[in-house]
C-alpha cells in the first residue's frame, strides 16, 4: 500500500484503546437504560489513509472512495489496494479547518464534486468527470464563496433525494459569528445551500426555482437552510428524506439539527437552525433575533465533546441492531455514539444515548450504499461498525 503501508501501527493503537476502554471485540456499548437491549458492534479495520476525512460511493463501481484533507482522493479496492485518482495538493490549501474536505458523486456516477480550500482560501466546488477507472479529469469550477478566516469553513456537500446537490458552509468566522452572517439572507455563509450543479442559462449552475430566497429581494438565491455554525457533516435519511445536520458549538454547547421531511423532500427548506441567536440551546448573540428558529434535535456539554463530526440515521439489514439509531462522532472526543431515534416526522424524540468506542479524532461517519456504517479517524484509521 506504499506511503500508508507504514500506518498499520496507527490502526493497531486504534484498536488498542478501544479495548482498553473495555470494549468487546472492540466495542463498548453502555448499559442500557430501556427496555431493548443496546446496540453492539464490532470496529472492523478496512484501512488506514493520510487524514482522511470523508468517503463517498460511486454508482457501478465496488470502489470506496476515500479524502484524504492534504488533497487525495483515493480508491480502496474490495482487495485492499489503493490508487490515488484525484491529487490537487498543489491548488488545495491545507491545514486547521481547511483542505480538501468532501467529496459527492452524482447519482450516474459520472461526475464527482468536491469541496476544497483553494490557494487564496476560498471554499471551492469543483465537478470532475470519472472515468471507468474511477480517475478524475476535466475539472470544472462550479461555484465558490470567499472565507473571511481558515475556521468554520463547512467542508460538507451531498446530492439530496431530489437530486439536487447541498453545500455545507459554516460562518467563516475565527469566533462569535462576529459578521452576524449566519442569519443573514443575503450571505451564503452559516448555511446549507442547494443547488443543480449542471451548466444552466450560461452560468456554471442553476438555482432551484423552489428554493425558499429565490424571489426575496437582497437575498442570496442558493440558501436552502441558515443559523448554522460549522455544519460539518450532513446527511438525509435514505429512509424517509429527513435531514440531520452536525453543527460544531463555539465554546459550550454541540448540536445535532433534525429538519424533518415532507413526503420524501424539502427537509430544512427555510429553516434557521438558530446560530447566532442561539448555541445550542442556550441564547448567545442577543442583537440577533431570538424568533423564527429551530431549537437543536440533541445539544450536549463541551465537556463530552468540542466538535461534533455529525453522522447518519442507521438504516438496512448491515446495520443490525443499529437500525433506526442515529450514529455520530466528536473529533475532540473521539467517540463513537448512537442515539436512539423514538417516533417520527415532527414528533421524533431523543432516546437513549450510548457510547459504542472511541477512535479518536473522528472526522465523519458515512454510510455506505448496503447501508453499512464507516467511521474515520484523522489519526488514519477506518472502521465499519459490524453488528455484533
Amino acid at each position: 500500500m506504499g506511503r500508508r503501508g507504514g500506518q498499520a501501527a496507527i490502526v493497531a493503537a486504534a484498536i488498542a484503546a478501544l479495548a482498553a476502554t473495555g470494549c468487546t471485540d472492540p466495542a463498548e456499548v453502555a448499559e442500557p437504560v430501556g427496555t431493548e437491549p443496546a446496540p453492539v458492534v464490532v470496529f472492523e479495520p478496512v484501512g488506514t489513509f493520510d487524514e482522511p476525512v470523508d468517503m463517498a460511493w460511486r454508482r457501478g463501481d465496488d470502489g470506496r472512495y476515500v479524502v484524504e484533507r492534504d488533497g487525495r482522493v483515493v480508491r480502496l479496492a474490495d482487495d485492499g489496494s489503493v490508487v490515488t485518482v484525484l491529487d490537487i495538493t498543489d491548488v488545495t490549501t491545507s491545514g486547521g479547518e481547511q483542505g480538501l474536505l468532501g467529496l459527492a458523486f452524482a447519482p450516474n456516477g459520472e461526475l464527482a464534486y468536491v469541496n476544497h480550500t483553494d490557494r487564496e482560501g476560498r471554499t471551492a466546488i469543483v465537478e470532475y468527470a470519472v472515468a471507468a477507472d474511477g480517475t478524475f479529469a476535466a475539472p470544472r469550477r462550479v461555484f465558490d464563496a470567499p472565507q473571511p478566516s481558515g475556521s468554520h469553513n463547512g467542508g460538507d456537500l451531498a446530492f439530496g433525494p431530489d437530486g439536487m446537490l447541498y453545500i455545507g458552509l459554516g460562518d467563516g468566522s475565527a469566533g462569535g459569528d462576529a459578521d452576524r452572517v449566519a442569519a443573514d439572507p443575503a450571505s451564503v455563509l452559516g448555511k446549507l445551500l442547494r443547488i443543480d450543479p449542471r451548466p444552466t442559462a450560461g452560468r456554471a449552475y442553476g438555482v432551484p426555482a423552489d428554493n425558499p430566497f429565490v424571489e426575496r429581494a437582497g437575498a442570496a438565491p442558493e440558501v436552502w437552510s441558515s443559523g448554522l455554525r460549522n455544519p460539518w457533516r450532513f446527511s438525509f435519511d435514505r429512509a424517509t428524506g429527513d435531514l440531520w445536520i452536525g453543527d460544531v458549538g463555539q465554546d459550550q454547547r454541540e448540536e445535532i439539527d433534525l429538519a424533518p421531511a415532507t413526503g420524501g423532500r424539502d427537509a430544512g427548506k427555510g429553516t434557521s437552525f438558530g446560530w447566532s441567536a442561539f448555541e445550542g440551546e442556550l441564547r448567545y448573540n442577543v442583537d440577533v433575533t431570538a424568533d423564527g428558529h429551530t431549537p437543536p434535535f440533541l445539544a450536549y456539554p463541551a465537556e463530552q465533546g468540542c466538535a461534533v463530526s455529525g453522522g447518519v440515521r442507521a438504516r438496512g439489514d448491515a446495520t443490525g441492531s443499529l437500525e433506526g439509531w442515529y450514529v455520530f462522532g466528536d473529533w475532540c472526543a473521539g467517540k463513537v455514539w448512537a442515539l436512539e431515534v423514538i417516533g417520527a416526522g415532527p414528533s421524533m424524540t431523543a432516546g437513549r444515548l450510548e457510547v459504542l468506542g472511541d477512535i479518536g479524532a473522528v472526522t465523519a461517519l458515512v454510510d455506505g450504499p448496503d447501508g453499512a456504517l464507516y467511521v474515520i479517524s484523522q489519526h488514519g484509521p477506518v472502521f465499519r461498525l459490524v453488528p455484533d
